[in-house]
């Protein structure tokens, strides 16, 4: 068995300024307020404002609370709803800003008392800067992975709604769809204005940060290769792979996502004299977008980062669902997004017995495979996935090219690396092998949806041809290769797999660069010009390259010296 090297909690290392605990966070906001009698404390949503309000009230007995500056809840909600829609899983794209939650009256009574204010006043909640432009500006910010999961406990409302009680997946596409996104537009306008970074990810354990130490970890991680925070998730076909390779709590019954690299949910961390500061990936891609996504992909994407990297771990567990991804119309239509959730399998580890289901058989009666889709939903039958889906062997380096539109499902005792477009809510499931979910009820199954983005020329024919392995050699030379794996033409991304025993030159060519180390226990990523400093990654590490770096070596390292080592690089292609 080997030792585990996965470090679960990569940083940037900086140092700066950091305070941690309430009464000595407590001791600089009230130097603060002898210095501006008005304190901003605006936050992300997610955040625990009953902490904050606890806390900060120890300052001063005169606090406004912005969520009672907002218009009636049935107002909001009416505001929201199209964005909302009836649906239990999606929404579409919100284009609501923070300032149509105010009530003008309120706002307008609010600006005058801090106009009048002689003693310390504080306001705390989402949009406070807007209330107190000219205050001191703390940001109470959160990452959307810790959001979800307070979500699961039931222990934060919305922008403007008390939704504590609504089931989970309701309260995640008010949030995707409707307050995440207000939230990042308004705090893309206060980067240059915040004073102060609170870190209240970890209850009653408070850390902050002034504007010098958070521009400083944000410069850093930009020009240099980085990883974000890996956070894991059980799941319905969850396995077993990762609690040995990452070092995973080998009680819980399975594990079966990893999120690696998904930059609008995951966090980063600045370690800051030594200690942890939380803070969410996505504000790099917000303040840094020419320089970590490269120019050209700017442009097109906008600040999003467009490449997702995560794990799907079915080793000892079972099937995933059978689904299918949007169109690109389809989705622009029905949701607003500008992009599909195209996506790929590479098959980092796999049993004997491993398959994956992918593309219809030749010849398929769509009319009956429908029906008999319908039928399995109502509970009539048992759906029959070999008659209609292709089910393939699979094995250890096997890359499966997904593009939207095309059926498919890892089975069990599979490793499974998804290389795909960042969209991460549009999966139409059509069938889930009658199982339950996690929280014992029926997972949602989208069939309508699914028979309208089905593509049935995706057949046998078509999945030997253009979707399994299709790889080819690139260039080689003395102890590395080079091979393009993917992916298919109707996706954006490129995926390159570089096996070498010595060092070997890359170059991001305007794009930021995502890997995963497929084998090898260790390896080092260099600067040739020595602009950064060395980075090492261990066995199952994705690591992001920012399109600044320009050139960058990789080369086996440490327990790896003179071994084989083999990485999967992708990048958005021009």
């Amino acid at each position: 068995m080997r030792q585990s090297n996965y470090d679960k909690f990569p940083s940037t290392v900086i140092e700066g300024t950091i305070f941690q605990g309430w009464d000595e966070i407590r001791n600089i906001l009230s130097d603060c307020l002898k210095k501006r009698t008005v304190l901003a404390v605006d936050c992300y949503t997610g955040v625990h404002e009953e902490e904050l309000v606890r806390e900060l009230s120890k300052l001063s007995d005169q606090l406004i609370l912005v969520r009672d500056l907002y218009k009636e809840e049935s107002d909001v909600r009416c505001m929201t709803e199209r964005f909302m829609t009836d649906d239990v899983l999606f929404g579409y794209v919100t284009n609501l800003c923070i300032s149509d939650y105010f009530d003008s009256d309120k706002l307008e009574d609010a600006r005058q008392r801090v106009c009048q204010a002689t003693t310390p006043l504080i306001i705390v909640g989402t949009g406070a800067s807007l209330i107190a432009p000219d205050a001191t500006l703390v940001y109470v910010d959160m990452a959307r992975w810790e959001i979800q999961q307070r979500f699961r406990r039931h222990e934060v409302k919305a922008l403007g709604v008390d939704n504590r009680d609504d089931a989970v997946s309701v309260q995640y596409k008010r949030g995707y769809f409707n307050d995440w996104r207000i939230c990042d537009r308004y705090k893309s306008t206060l980067f240059e204005h915040v004073d102060y970074w609170l870190d209240t990810h970890i209850v009653n354990q408070p850390k902050m940060i002034d504007r010098t130490t958070f521009f400083k970890g944000i410069n850093k991680t930009a020009s240099k290769p980085f990883r974000v925070v890996p956070f894991f998730d059980p799941a319905p076909w969850g396995g077993q792979w990762m609690k040995d390779v990452c070092d995973l709590d080998s009680d819980k019954p399975n594990y079966g996502w990893c999120f690696d690299c998904v930059p609008e949910e995951n966090s980063l961390y600045f370690e800051v004299n030594g200690v942890r500061f939380e803070l969410p990936s996505v504000n790099l891609v917000l303040l840094k977008s020419k320089e970590l996504l490269g120019e050209p992909v700017e442009a097109r994407f906008g600040k999003e980062f467009p490449i997702r990297f995560d794990f799907l771990d079915t080793i000892g567990g079972g099937n995933l669902s059978l689904q299918v991804h949007p169109t690109t119309q389809f989705i622009h239509e029905n949701f607003g997004m500008f992009y599909t959730q195209d996506e790929s399998y590479y098959l980092l580890d796999a049993e004997e017995d491993a398959v994956v289901y992918l593309g219809v058989k030749n010849g398929v009666d769509c009319k009956a495979m429908i029906d008999d889709l319908r039928k399995a939903q109502r509970g009539e039958i048992v759906f029959d996935a070999e008659k209609y889906v292709n089910k393939i062997p699979a094995k250890k380096h096997d890359h499966f090219l997904i593009p939207g539109g095309t059926i498919h499902c890892s089975g069990a005792n599979s490793m499974v690396l998804e290389i795909s477009s960042t969209p991460n809510l549009f999966t139409f499931k059509l069938w889930d092998w009658q199982r339950l979910g996690l929280d014992g009820k029926p997972r949602p199954i989208n069939v309508e949806r699914g028979k309208c983005v089905i593509n049935w020329s995706r057949d046998t024919d078509y999945v030997y041809k253009k979707l399994r392995n299709c790889v080819t050699v690139i260039e080689e030379g003395e102890g590395w290769t080079e091979e393009r794996t993917g992916l298919h033409e109707n996706e954006f991304i490129e995926t390159r797999r570089h096996r070498f025993r010595v060092p070997v030159l890359h170059h991001t060519n305007n794009s930021v660069n995502v890997f995963n180390l497929l084998e090898g226990e260790e390896a080092i990523i260099e600067s040739p010009n020595h602009s950064f400093e060395p980075f090492v990654v261990h066995y199952a590490e994705t690591f992001i390259i920012p399109a600044c770096v320009g050139e960058y070596i990789i080369r086996p390292y440490g327990r790896s010296e003179g071994k084989e080592c083999v990485t999967i690089k992708a990048y958005v292609r021009f």
